[in-house]
């Protein structure tokens, strides 16, 4: 499968193990995003003076950011229990009813992908956000009632990838809302290099720096590069991860020094070769890669788009100079403006 380098949906349950002994448990130590790590601990460090349940926080950022691990932390420093659940399970108020009716006081509700809860869900969320009670209708039609239900204090952790398809209403009652934004490449050499000690692997620098290079400023893909590379120490060369081994392992991955992988390259290639460099549609650019148009529209198109390879406009996606240059091809005279019909 494509794109399974950089997707968490197609992970592998030990994957995800691994993924998960990876995180930091406190904001000490989390790495990067100092921003948003200051703003957090004022927000946690205020409610623990007022000894009341934090204010509503949303996280928004592109995947594999640390969302997840945030909420894992939110609820380390508040001390209070976690409850996991995502959008996609909450297709009725019903369910969302459940979930709130079970809270204990100061307990952190984590939503991952909230922007997907359902309609009614989401209304009843905005209750239960501002005034801690849920109206729960017993019965249909004509008899129907409505018993409200108080909740307890709670605070509530949402996620999303797509911070602007959340209603207004929804988003303007969280108290604090954190944007995550790419890594730094210095603050990836640090989370593999830390990461490679909790895994027991000996890293030297050049190799925690080479692996942090070409993961996309995204900590994710940092930490799953890590692991294929001591997979391929590990069978080719005693366990040893040295630069040389660390730069074949991650060719023979398929990924590239300025962090391009092969569904990304296929995109490029079909965008400059069968489209002539654009414009060309979504729909039309996925099918020529044979790919579906959400994954290159969420796994592919932000870090291209980011890096300067691949533009969007009104009459589709185009190639850039840099494409053209990354692909070894020669650049035309047009390029990176609409070609003449």
């Amino acid at each position: 499968m494509s794109g399974e380098f950089i997707t968490s949906a197609t992970s592998s349950p030990a994957e995800r193990a691994a993924e998960a002994a990876l995180r930091p448990h406190s904001l000490n130590e989390f790495v990067g995003q100092a921003r948003v790590k200051q703003q957090l601990g004022l927000v946690l460090d205020a409610a623990a003076q007022r000894q009341s349940s934090a204010e509503h926080i949303l996280l928004a950022g592109p995947p594999g950011l640390g969302k997840t691990t945030l909420a894992m932390i939110i609820a380390h420093e508040v001390g209070a229990p976690l409850r996991i659940t995502s959008g996609p399970t909450i297709q009725h108020a019903g369910d969302l009813a459940s979930i709130l009716s079970s809270l204990i006081p100061g307990e952190v509700l984590f939503i991952d992908e909230i922007h997907r809860v359902s309609r009614s869900a989401e209304e009843m969320l905005y209750l239960a956000m501002e005034d801690f009670r849920v109206d729960v209708m017993i019965g249909k039609g004509a008899g129907a009632t409505s018993i409200p239900l108080e909740l307890p204090p709670f605070t509530l952790v949402g996620a999303t990838t797509r911070a602007g398809m959340l209603p207004a209403p929804l988003r303007d009652r969280f108290g604090f809302t954190a944007q995550l934004d790419y890594y730094e490449t210095e603050d990836l050499q640090s989370i593999v290099s830390r990461s490679a000690l909790r895994l027991d692997i000996d890293i030297d620098v050049r190799s925690a720096s080479e692996i942090a290079g070409r993961s996309r400023g995204t900590p994710r893909i940092a930490n799953r590069l890590l692991r294929r590379a001591r997979d391929y120490a590990q069978v080719h060369n005693k366990g040893i991860l040295d630069i040389h081994g660390t730069r074949a392992a991650l060719e023979l991955y398929e990924v590239d020094e300025r962090g391009l992988d092969r569904l990304d390259r296929a995109v490029l290639g079909a965008l400059i070769d069968k489209f002539n460099g654009g414009p060309v549609g979504l729909s039309t650019l996925a099918l020529a890669v044979a790919e579906e148009p959400e994954t290159v529209d969420t796994v592919c198109e932000p870090y291209l788009v980011r890096q300067g390879y691949m533009s969007r406009t009104q009459r589709g996606r185009i190639a850039t100079p840099l494409a053209w240059t990354a692909l070894g091809r020669s650049v035309p005279t047009w390029s990176g403006q609409l070609p003449l019909d």
